[in-house]
């Protein structure tokens, strides 16, 4: 292969690979997340086990995603001041805070509109779960026959942690504005200086010859 055939295989490669991202498999459904103070930490059981106490707040978010490492968070502030600061506290019941981020558009199922985001402030018995205190500020909810958390508040109002082709890409992932990755403008500086090399080449045979 000659330098130029090789320099333009390059340029074919690069291209490829700036303009087409990767997709890895992942799974459309409610997260689970507990906040303590400013950060929020994926829970780690579930919500119908799990027993919050007075004070404590929750949050669930929708979107589509490999793993917990990978899930989103619930998105805004959240306090319980801010939540349940106005609910008084009543003997034998505790109050919960919850936080429910139905996602965005892109993480939808097809022809599905997630609602805007909402807190509730739950009061609920003791001994009470987080499944539980949901229940009294979201309804309705579905569950599927595995006990999987599908839809809250009735949404979405299909499907159940399915898997989807890939994490959809939109302006809360790829930047503040929704536009080109750092990486693209990389990539298209790469392949300029590689077509000016190439460039350069043909004239120097040239005027070798």
């Amino acid at each position: 292969m000659t330098r130029r055939a090789l320099l333009l295989s390059l340029l074919a490669g690069l291209l490829l690979a700036t303009a087409s991202p990767a997709h890895a498999a992942g799974y459309r459904y409610w997260s689970f997340w507990d906040r303590t103070g400013s950060t929020w930490t994926y829970a780690t059981e579930g919500p119908s086990t799990a027993v919050p106490s007075d004070g404590d707040v929750q949050g669930f978010r929708f979107a589509v995603s490999e793993d917990s490492a990978d899930a989103d968070t619930p998105r805004g502030t959240a306090s319980f001041a801010a939540i349940c600061g106005d609910t008084a506290a009543r003997d034998g019941r505790k109050r919960v805070a919850l936080v429910l981020d139905f996602g965005t558009a892109s993480d939808a199922p097809s022809g599905e509109t997630p609602p805007a985001r909402r807190t509730e402030c739950a009061v609920v018995p003791r001994d009470a779960t987080t499944a539980e205190a949901l229940a009294t500020a979201a309804k309705p909810l579905r569950y599927n026959t595995n006990a999987l958390l599908c839809a809250i508040a009735g949404y979405p109002e299909t499907g159940c942690g399915e898997q989807v082709t890939g994490k959809k890409t939109g302006p809360e992932e790829s930047g503040s504005d929704g536009g080109p990755s750092v990486g693209l403008y990389a990539g298209l500086a790469a392949i300029a200086l590689l077509g000016a090399a190439a460039v350069w080449q043909t004239r120097r045979r040239r005027n070798a010859a």
